[in-house]
């Protein structure tokens, strides 16, 4: 950044509460301090200062052994004031408010832990708020009569408040059933009891920026295992070896791809390297159980139709779900591909990507990665949309790669997804339609202005059949153990990660369209305001809604 005659690195310039004149919670992480005093911000010509200024644990005073590359390497036992990092307990929902508050009127000690701690840290909105408590399990279920105990070999309850679900998980559980520390993770020295058993659970955690505590009653975070540290170093680090971590569960190999793409976080060498040699474990990935009584009383929570889809999922499609669907799909597809899980997970799209010379560092974009671009500016992690949509954004562009289509038709296709309109009223309004396509894209042919009537009337109809055919593609095991025949040194995979109900959901959605419409008349507004609960929810009018607004901007992107 230039000021004036004299230019300062936007990294050396660090700003503090008095002098920026806003809340610091306005800044990047990158640029706040806790310093609250002055500090002669714009003259500040000097190398970055520590973000973050912890005191250490009182009681401890020393440095515990960390999973780190060395041996002799420790992490400080910090104990984090949280106004350092602009946190605020307002910032913590009415629901989850509600359920520390309850806990901890009983006499248990409360503590929010893992991602919400971090994305509070980096003034992003939680996915969702996770409690940890003192209590027996048995106790919350005396607290909350109407909680369901949920899972076998890591039991927790789900607290309901209203429709919302919260995960509530023990101390006494968790030492329970977690492993044994590593001997290269040595217990603090001089910490108390409650200190020992934050501690421990901290280790069990499977990455240090996950491994963080927030008291909200004495506004602290606690901070074992160095995560701090690595959020300020944008890393995703393991908690204990890669490769081990990996190992013991598999699916953490997905949730580091997640974490990275949806931070903009790089993995640490060796995480990467893991990541690399254990894809193919992703194909023996353990699916997901759901005990009966945990079913009714979810089914029991209005959750809408979407529930059947989401209790037939596995483990793969809900870790897929949480990838694509929270507003980090396009960098989170980029990841797939550049440490070749896309071969295992999306076969499909991972053959256009190789048709597409893409390479795995590659920073061009293509259709597909646009669509989910524009998928990712309208949905967030409070947000969200149901898998219905990105299945249907997948559905749709593999239709399109079998068989390129005149821009025409896509957009009349569009028109009568959208607004229930008849086929002829989509057809005319698309007819009309000035806007430039974009057309860098292969999957679109060169546009006829002559096509009209019956003649597009067939290619719409054709177009959403060919929708239908690549959905039932992508639950075809033979169809998906041959997309990447054609390059035989890519592993071969045939996950099919949506059940067959979701497959006739979508094939229902996206892949028919109303010769006669009962809908809205004249030109529909592709502006209108998303109702984002029918989103979540897969309602069937809405989902189609946006699905059409994201291939509508893809095809005509607006001009900036």
């Amino acid at each position: 950044m230039a000021y004036g005659s004299f230019a300062i690195s936007s990294k050396a310039l660090v700003f503090c509460r008095p002098c920026y004149g806003g809340s610091i919670r306005d800044l990047p992480f990158s640029l706040r301090t806790p310093t609250i005093g002055r500090c002669g911000c714009v003259g500040a010509i000097a190398a970055p200062r520590n973000l973050v200024k912890p005191r250490k644990e009182e009681s401890s005073g020393k440095d515990i052994r960390g999973g780190r590359k060395s041996k002799d390497k420790t992490t400080p036992w910090k104990k984090l004031d949280a106004n350092e990092f602009g946190i605020q307990r307002s910032m913590i929902p009415e629901s989850t408010r509600m359920v520390l508050n309850k806990l901890r009127k009983k006499g248990f000690q409360v503590y929010l832990v893992g991602g919400c701690v971090r994305d509070l840290i980096l003034d992003r909105i939680p996915k969702d708020f996770d409690v940890i408590t003192s209590a027996e399990l048995k106790e919350v279920r005396q607290v909350f009569p109407r909680c369901q105990i949920v899972g076998r070999r890591f039991p927790i309850c789900h607290v309901y408040v209203d429709d919302i679900i919260i995960e509530v998980s023990s101390f006494s559980t968790s030492a329970r059933t977690g492993k044994t520390p590593n001997k290269n993770f040595r217990k603090p020295v001089g910490c108390n009891e409650r200190d020992y058993i934050r501690w421990k659970n901290c280790l069990q955690r499977d990455f240090t920026v996950n491994g963080l505590m927030f008291d909200p009653l004495e506004n602290v975070v606690y901070d074992y295992i160095g995560g701090v540290e690595d959020i300020k170093n944008s890393k995703v680090r393991t908690v204990s070896a890669a490769k081990l971590s990996f190992i013991e569960d598999k699916a953490r190999i997905l949730r580091a791809i997640r974490i990275a793409a949806r931070l903009g976080f790089s993995l640490t060498k060796d995480v990467a390297v893991s990541v690399k040699e254990l894809s193919t474990s992703l194909l023996r990935l353990d699916p997901v159980y759901l005990s009966f009584f945990s079913l009714v009383l979810l089914l029991l929570a209005r959750f809408g139709l979407n529930i059947f889809s989401r209790l037939l999922q596995s483990r793969v499609q809900m870790e897929i779900n949480y990838m694509l669907a929270y507003g980090s799909a396009e960098a989170s597809l980029r990841l797939l591909w550049r440490f070749g899980l896309m071969e295992i997970l999306l076969p499909i799209q991972a053959s256009y990507f190789v048709s597409q010379g893409f390479r795995r560092r590659d920073g061009r974009s293509n259709m597909l990665l646009s669509m989910f671009r524009n998928l990712d500016r309208l949905v967030a992690p409070d947000r969200p949309c149901a898998e219905l949509l990105w299945i249907g954004i997948l559905a749709f562009h593999k239709a399109l790669v079998d068989q390129p289509r005149d821009p025409t038709v896509v957009a009349s296709y569009c028109l009568a997804i959208y607004s229930d309109i008849s086929l002829s009223e989509a057809m005319e309004i698309a007819k009309s339609n000035t806007k430039q396509h974009n057309s860098n894209f292969q999957e679109l042919s060169a546009q006829d202005k002559d096509i009209a009537g019956s003649k597009l009337s067939q290619q719409v109809m054709s177009l959403a059949e060919s929708v239908k055919s690549a959905a039932k593609k992508m639950h075809d095991r033979d169809y998906l153990a041959n997309a990447m025949s054609k390059y035989p040194q890519a592993p071969s995979s045939d996950m099919v990660f949506m059940s067959r109900p979701l497959l006739e959901r979508v094939q229902r959605m996206f892949g028919s369209v109303r010769r006669k419409g009962d809908g809205e008349r004249g030109v529909p507004s592709l502006d209108r305001r998303i109702n984002y609960k029918s989103l979540a929810l897969g309602d069937f009018h809405e989902t189609r809604r946006v699905f059409a607004r994201i291939v509508f901007d893809t095809v005509y992107p607006p001009k900036i």
